[in-house]
This record gives structure tokens, sequence and C-alpha cells, in this order.
């Protein structure tokens, strides 16, 4: 029996929250077998995380799902932060769509979970198994064997890769020996979701009163979600009485409530952590999501910075399952993504202090200093806009950065998404455009006059499209473009203001919609092979039939 015949899936990924769901939609779509297990009986039916911003959107616009969760979310949610006076000292409302989509929105959970589910019927090669809890784990130089439990029955499963998504408790973190450093806040909160929203107002405020601090969210389908800050000496069973219920909310909701008609859905005390894992990929073991870092919940990016994972990762795996790469490009999302994680947990650790200072004077001090910031413009603006904001940058890994250095270079961050016009005449998002592999996108050039035959087949195994951008009134006109290259319209003139700010003409994009590299026209074989090169690219691989799955096989 040959290796291939006798694996259950390619990738087998562990955990069925929203990181694991989105590694196996994006495996699914890129044709890999793979298996998703998950311990419970069922997906989690109550809201976790609140809060989307635009990367994590654009993500989903990558699996083929943003129409069906859209109408799960808020968008350009406004975060507000009021002193205990009830002044609004810090408002964050960026108004950015520079990657195609509302900064900051609120969501319902469980909602686009089951969106994410439900997106894996669409793949032959998906499976999801429920009730299906990981006992143990062993790899060897081919794989990875699995021993678990179906429904209390033990079973043993074998994949070429295995990815630990199940949270902050990760068996397959703590299997592998990996140490999740940093530290676990000595305050406590009460969050408390109820299902018809008593106050109805927009956005999420942030009462930062030193006598109980508490955060109030609107959310989508009327949910409403309050977290009061727990004392010291409080417990869970003291605070969630019926009585003391109503003396806090009491002094959140308009005099007269009627305590007794709320909907809660659930109410529970949790601890903010602050950890990062040690090494986030051992052998062909890959660990993503809470399972890799956890983070207080200030800046709503914990979420988020999980599903920057799956889409650093899943993509990885499949150009090394269909062996178009070696596992030099695997090594790269440990190189890549804790670094970002860990400014994101930095972050929120410091929004955290500003929000509820443990003392009147350090309250005091921050009224009066966020007061005087906030009648500065450029200052105010920084905070409103999220300008602070650590955003990804892969200084390493699978980018190959100008031979001069500069310091607001675009190779290692994420390209914009603009509307672009295609030749039908159609207006879309650039993403849906380029489709699932790299681009090679160019402004003034026809990059098919430039490539030696050794390029266009690395451009070949990478998948990649090969497009050049036009004013819109000039689509037509190909004088100056080969019948190779495709020709899309500029609608918006943000890809010519693009180009304008950097040197070079022609940028190769990745699949998670990164920059590798940027060059003039003279120079894009020299990155290409460069860029091959960190992927340990595999022409002759690419130049085979594409292998059916194991579904097709089996």
């Amino acid at each position: 029996m040959s290796e291939n015949q006798r694996l259950d899936a390619d990738v087998i990924v562990v955990g069925a929250g929203p990181v694991g769901l989105t590694i196996a939609n994006t495996l699914g779509l890129h044709g890999i077998s793979v298996m998703l297990l998950e311990k419970g009986d069922a997906l989690i039916d109550y809201p976790r995380a609140v809060g989307m911003d635009d990367e994590c959107l654009r993500s989903i616009q990558g699996i083929g799902l943003v129409e069906q969760v859209q109408q799960h979310l808020t968008p350009y949610h406004w975060m507000r932060f009021v002193n205990a006076s009830g002044r609004v000292y810090a408002s964050i409302e960026p108004r950015t769509d520079e990657f195609g989509w509302s900064r900051r929105n609120a969501f319902n959970q469980p909602a686009v979970d089951v969106e994410l589910l439900n997106g894996l019927k669409r793949f032959p090669n998906a499976s999801v198994f429920l009730s299906s809890e990981l006992e143990s784990f062993e790899q060897d130089k081919d794989g990875v064997t699995l021993k678990i439990k179906k429904a209390g029955s033990p079973q043993t499963l074998r994949c070429r890769y295995l990815v630990g998504a199940d949270g902050g408790r990760s068996v397959v973190r703590t299997q592998l020996g990996v140490g999740f450093g940093g530290f676990t806040d000595t305050s406590q909160w009460l969050v408390v979701d109820i299902r018809n929203d008593p106050l109805g107002v927009p956005y999420i405020y942030m009462h930062s009163d030193p006598k109980r601090p508490y955060v109030s969210v609107a959310l989508p389908d009327g949910v409403r979600r309050f977290e009061f800050m727990v004392w010291e000496g409080e417990t869970e069973e003291q605070i969630t009485a019926p009585a003391r219920m109503a003396e806090l909310l009491g002094k959140v909701l308009p005099p007269g409530t009627d305590i007794n008609k709320l909907d809660f859905i659930r109410k529970r005390v949790y601890t903010h952590n602050a950890r990062i894992a040690d090494r986030w990929k051992v052998g062909r073991v890959m660990l993503s999501g809470d399972a890799a870092h956890i983070m207080p919940v200030w800046q709503g990016q914990g979420y988020n910075t999980g599903m920057r994972d799956a889409t650093n990762l899943a993509w990885k795996l499949a150009y090394v399952v269909k062996g178009l790469a070696s596992d030099t490009l695997l090594e790269t999302y440990n190189i890549e993504r804790p670094p970002h994680a860990k400014a994101m947990i930095d972050l929120s650790v410091a929004a955290g202090r500003i929000f509820y200072p443990r003392n009147v004077f350090k309250a005091a001090f921050r009224d009066v200093s966020t007061w005087l910031l906030n009648q500065i413009p450029p200052v105010k603006r920084y905070f409103s806009e999220m300008r602070y904001k650590p955003m990804p940058f892969y200084s390493e890994g699978l980018v190959v950065h100008e031979k001069t250095p500069r310091k607001n270079s675009p190779v290692g961050r994420l390209f914009i998404q603009p509307r672009v016009r295609t030749q039908a005449g159609e207006v879309k998002l650039l993403d849906d455009v380029i489709g699932t592999g790299f681009a090679l996108l160019a402004w003034g050039a026809d990059p098919n006059y430039w490539l030696t035959p050794r390029s266009k087949a690395i451009l070949a195994a990478m998948n990649a499209r090969i497009l050049t951008v036009k004013p819109v009134v000039q689509m037509q006109r190909r004088v100056d473009v080969s019948d190779a290259t495709e020709v899309i319209g500029d609608e918006q003139l943000r890809l010519k203001d693009w180009f304008g700010e950097h040197p070079g003409s022609i940028a190769l994009i990745r699949p998670d919609r990164f920059v590798a590299g940027i060059a003039f026209p003279v120079e894009i074989n020299e990155l290409l092979e460069a860029v091959a090169g960190k992927m340990g690219l595999n022409l002759d691989a690419a130049r085979r039939p594409a292998s059916t799955t194991l579904q097709e096989a089996a």
C-alpha cells in the first residue's frame, strides 16, 4: 500500500474555531484534502470575539464567503473611550478602505462560524468530524499519526501535516512541549451577553470609571454585550447572583429598567492573558490562532490575529502538499507571523492600562493628557484613524527587499485592494480578479516582454496571473501589450498612486496579498528567481498533471 493510499487526509486541522475553519476552507479551495477535528459536538453558539477588521474580512473574501458573512456584521463600528464624568476622551473612527473593506466591524461570531462551516460543503476534499478529541500524535519524516476518540471510540488517523488550532489550552502545543511564555493579568472581568438589547445605541463604549470600569458593545441581531471589572475578593458566583446583576446593570441602563425582561445569553468571568508560543512550527506540526498566542481584548485583535495566521499558513501548506514548494516555504510561517502577533499583544496590553488605570490619580492624568492631545489635529487623527495599529510587516521570510533599503518600502506589507475594471466591463475588487495564486501586477509595462522562458515557468508553477494596469480610458488600447498579458482598468486611480509612491513598476503579490517584491521591468527576472529560491519552488512538479484528491482516489 502506497503512502498516498494510507493517508486519511493531506492535512488534519484540530479545532473548528474560526482559524481552523478558515484554514480548512483555504485548503479546500486549493484542492487539498483536509480533515477538521472538533472535540465538541457542535460549534460554540455564544459570542466570544466581537470585532472584525478589514484584513480579516479580506481573508474571508479570499475564501469566497464574504457575501454570506456580511449580513452578520455592522461596518464602520466606532470605539469610544469615556471617562467617569461622561466625556469622550478618545474615539477610534477609521474611515479608510485601503484593503477593500471597513477597518472596524462588529460581528455575530456564532453566525459567522456557521457560514465558515457551511462553506466547507463546497469541497469534496474537505471533511468535518465533531465529537472527535485528539489524544496524542507522533510525527515522522513522511507524516503524522494521530490517536483520537471519535464519539468515545478510539481511532487512528494519518496525514502529511497537522495544524493545531485548538485554542489557548492547546493539546497540540502541550504535546509538542512548546513553551507559552507571557503573563496572566491579575484583574478579572464579567462578560454579560443579552439577546434583547435594552439600549440599542450603536458603537462600542469603553467606560473608564475607576470605581468600576465597564464596556458596552452593540452587536448585530439585537445583541448587547456588557463587560464589568471584577474586584479582588468577588467570586463568579457572587457577581452573577440576581441581586448583584440587578445592581450592576441598574447603573448602566435607564432608570426603571425591568431586569427580569432581559434575555441573557451568558454570564461568565474571565481573565486576560498575554502569551505567545516559543515556536509555531515543529517538523510537520504547526500552531495557529489561540494555540500560538492569546492577548487581552482591548483592541479586538485576538480573533483578527488568528485569521492572519490562517491566511499566511494555509496557502503555503497547499503549495507544499502539491509538491510545488519545499518545507522552506512552511518555515517562513514561523519567521513571519510571531513578530506581528507579539506587536498586537503589546498594543492590547498598553490599551488596557490606559483604559482602566488602577487608581484615581492615574485616571485624572489620563483625562487631562487626552484632552490636551485632542486639541492637536494630527494627534487626534493618529488615534481616530488607528494609525497606531501595527500593520503586518515581514522583514524576513518570503520577501525580497530592494538592494537599497527604504524606510517606507512596500515589500513585506499588505498590498492595497482598490476596485478595478475588467475587459468585460465589470467593476470588481482587485482580489476577485487576481484569484487564488500569485499575481505579477504591472503599471506602464508589459511584463511578458521582459520575461525569460525560465521566469515564465516560475510564474506558471506559482499559479500566477500576469496583469498590466491602465487608466480606464486606455484599456482597449493594446499596442503596448501582448495577447498573453491581461489588462485591467484603474477604476479609482489608487494603483497609479501606489506605484507612483514606490521605485518599481512591477509588484509580485503573494496569495495572501503581501508584496513579495517590487522591481523595474529590467529587474523582474532576478526578482522571480530570488522568490522561487526562497520558497523552494519545484518546476518539475508544476509540469506534471495535477494529482487526484484522496476522495477521488477512493
